[in-house]
């Protein structure tokens, strides 16, 4: 675990000599700050570095030879150990846990390789979250620093000199990964007509560029180098004059080697002025982290790397941790041997975040979709509890016919047969419509069966009747299903004041089983709008109120549904560890209590979990179990969001004929049972897919769908689709 305090190693050039301190970044400045004074020899660590690119120049061709060559790595690692730095210092890097660490560094000082230090056991740039802080001569005061917004935004420029398949494929697939599932960041993708007008006129747009081509350096005028365009280099000098007049993105992401022509692929001595020198102009600019290659690497490592970044640093860790996991990442899946982890350097303050967790909004946009999958099966949860009070109170009241009914409505409604359960209950109504316990039963019937005007119909008269008879516990029981309907259509301030009228009643009555419930509707009601602590607040009432009573059926299911709930808020702050221990806590009481609909509903949100994680087998495992049971219980409002969300399943492994089968269906079911929502939501997904298949004209007109529907429901939706549409009809 990283340790909780961040610490600089600060170091100058004094003469013959290294001047370094090492202290926590947190704390107040010290009135004294103690230093130690190494002597060096400048001539000896020249050589070492030389040395140590020979040996990242050496070619291994078979575990031996690896091998041999990181064993070399380490010793040279552990001589830069010795040489550079102190006793004090070398202690305390070696006996503290795993940090964010600061290199505050003097310019002349960038050439050694402080990332490859070995203490012996480790490599610093493995251990610690480590960064690059340069002092360096220039005027702070003209820099223009970005300022961040809530939704960040990301351009793309893969593949500028049409020559790289790799870097194409390394940029669609980022764009692929992060666009459509998160609306923290909106990602722009370009990859035709990368010109230096393009890049001039468009880059201080954004707040994050990621570049995938190819970068040169010209030893003998630095200043010429650059990345690599259609019409030629974007140079330092030209990234120079931007910072003057534009505040240029806050992180710039260049994953490209820096080669000459004559040399491709290899590094010379001096390596690490060339990624310095990109590194500097961008920094002397207004960049506040630059990534940057130190040589050619192979094209799956360098995707790997870029993508499990970009989720690191969207998941609210820290820009250094991001570099340590994903170097990690590397290790992981292509071993310590083979030296792709040593490629990336990253210049900036490693202990940046720049998707804080109290700014985050929702993971992806199928977060509705679950809530919307859930909405219709959890509006019969309190049913169970009216129904057993009414055939414990009422029964001598009750005309056996009419009970028999009932019990056949209900058995049916259970079975999935819901016309039948629709029947039922329709003919106990025609001999006594003060039956309050039926009303939800149908209604909940229609809304399976995608009836949303007849499902209002007795939603709304289950309020009446309640109502007119005064029955406040059926009342207050009608607010909620009827909140529920109105929020899965989109109905927030409706949805809203009815869960405050539900939870204001039972208080009133002291109604605590009710109460719960009416909080946990609430709850997702601020999970859809993003108020993630006002949602985790009233979850964790609701939480103590079942806790309290969780002997009761009741109360043991409601408990399960708040730790599904609460799954549902560590999902939007992308905590997925959190996520899935709380999914799993609902899992096995819904197991247990035999609830299949709320199965359902938990097996969807863990496949979405394991598909975050890229567990592609596991996440269809589980969208399998929630088809199986929607599909039993004949829920077609269950059924389009699930076959939107394996539609975006396959779409993610590039299956994209599945994928568009999937999709087709749910578009079909959801026209047909005019769910909204799923219906914009699978436009959109339609729209993602034929553009990726460059079917620009039928991307449009998908797109145009969605946009017409979230226009009236969602807006930030609406700005994104918009911008979809924009940036499909300039290409």
């Amino acid at each position: 675990m990283p340790c909780a305090e961040a610490l600089i190693l600060e170091v100058f050039k004094q003469g013959n000599s290294l001047k370094m301190s090492l202290f926590g970044q947190g704390k107040t400045a010290p009135t004294l700050r103690h230093y130690s004074l190494v002597s060096v020899s400048f001539d000896e660590l020249i050589s070492l570095s030389s040395d140590l690119t020979g040996v990242l120049n050496r070619p291994a061709k078979d575990q031996a030879s690896r091998l041999e060559r990181l064993r070399s790595l380490q010793k040279i690692g552990q001589l830069f150990w010795n040489h550079l730095l102190s006793r004090s210092i070398k202690e305390k890097l070696k006996n503290i846990p795993s940090c964010v660490l600061t290199l505050s560094l003097d310019e002349e000082l960038i050439y050694l390789p402080w990332e490859l230090i070995f203490d012996g056991a480790q490599f610093l740039s493995l251990k610690f979250s480590l960064g690059r802080v340069v002092r360096s001569k220039g005027d702070p005061a003209l820099l223009q620093y970005r300022d961040l917004a809530e939704s960040l935004k990301m351009l793309i420029l893969a593949d500028p000199g049409a020559d790289l398949k790799s870097a194409y494929a390394e940029g669609l697939n980022i764009k692929n990964q992060f666009s459509h599932k998160t609306r923290k960041v909106y990602i722009d993708f370009k990859s035709t007509n990368i010109n230096n007008a393009y890049v001039k006129k468009n880059i201080c747009d954004y707040d994050i560029v990621h570049f995938a081509g190819h970068c040169e350096f010209d030893k003998k005028e630095p200043q010429r180098s650059g990345w690599v365009l259609s019409d030629g280099l974007f140079k330092i000098e030209d990234i120079l004059k931007m910072g003057q007049s534009c505040s240029l993105p806050a992180l710039v992401f260049s994953n490209a080697c820096h080669s000459a022509e004559e040399n491709t692929g290899l590094l010379d001595s001096g390596y690490q002025r060339a990624s310095y020198g990109m590194a500097s102009a961008f920094l002397f600019a207004g960049v506040r982290h630059y990534i940057g290659t130190i040589r050619k690497i192979e094209d799956g490592p360098s995707l790997v790397f870029a993508r499990e970044f970009y989720m690191q640093l969207l998941s609210g860790v820290s820009v250094g941790e991001s570099m340590r996991l994903s170097k990690l990442k590397l290790v992981n899946e292509f071993g310590l041997l083979n030296l792709h982890w040593v490629n990336y350097l990253l210049y900036g303050d490693p202990g940046f975040v720049f998707f804080k967790l109290q700014r985050h909004k929702e993971g992806r946009h199928k977060i509705p979709v679950i809530h919307k999958k859930i909405m219709a099966k959890v509006a019969m949860t309190v049913f169970f509890i009216c129904s057993a009070i009414l055939l414990m109170v009422w029964l001598p009241k009750f005309n056996p016919d009419k009970l028999c009914l009932f019990l056949n409505s209900r058995a049916e409604y259970r079975k999935g047969n819901n016309q039948s359960a629709l029947l039922f209950g329709e003919r106990l109504l025609s001999k006594d419509q003060n039956f309050l316990a039926v009303y939800p039963l149908i209604a909940n019937a229609c809304q399976r069966l995608g009836n949303k005007e007849r499902a209002l119909k007795y939603y709304y008269d289950y309020v009446l009747k309640s109502g007119k008879l005064n029955n406040n516990k059926h009342l207050i029981q009608a607010y909620i299903k009827l909140g529920w309907f109105y929020q899965m259509d989109g109905q927030y301030p409706k949805a809203e004041e009815l869960y405050e009228k539900a939870i204001d009643l039972s208080r009133r009555l002291k109604d605590k089983t009710n109460e719960a419930v009416a909080l946990r509707k609430l709850a997702v009601w601020h999970i859809d709008k993003n108020n993630l602590d006002q949602a985790l607040d009233l979850l964790t009432k609701s939480v103590s109120i079942n806790l309290e009573r969780n002997r009761n059926f009741e109360n043991a299911r409601n408990l399960a549904c708040d730790y599904f709930d609460i799954g549902l808020v560590f999902v939007n702050k992308n905590d997925y560890p959190a996520a899935e221990e709380f999914y799993e806590k609902s899992r096995k009481i819904f197991e247990r209590l035999n609830l299949k609909n709320e199965l359902s509903d938990c097996y969807f949100n863990l496949g979405e979990i394991y598909l975050f994680e890229k567990d592609y087998a596991r996440a269809l495992d589980y969208y399998s179990r929630g088809l199986k049971i929607d599909q039993e219980q004949d829920n077609r409002v269950n059924l389009a969001s699930g076959y939107n969300m394996i539609g975006e399943l396959y779409m993610e492994m590039d299956d994209l004929v599945k994928a568009e089968n999937y999709f087709k269906d749910s578009a079909k079911l959801s026209e047909e049972i005019d769910s909204r929502l799923d219906l914009a939501d699978v436009n959109y997904n339609l729209g993602l897919l034929y553009k990726k298949q460059r079917r620009k004209n039928m991307a449009r007109e998908h797109w145009r769908r969605a946009q017409e529907i979230y226009r009236l429901v969602d807006l930030a939706k609406y700005q994104q689709t918009r911008q979809q549409l924009l940036e499909l009809d300039s290409n």
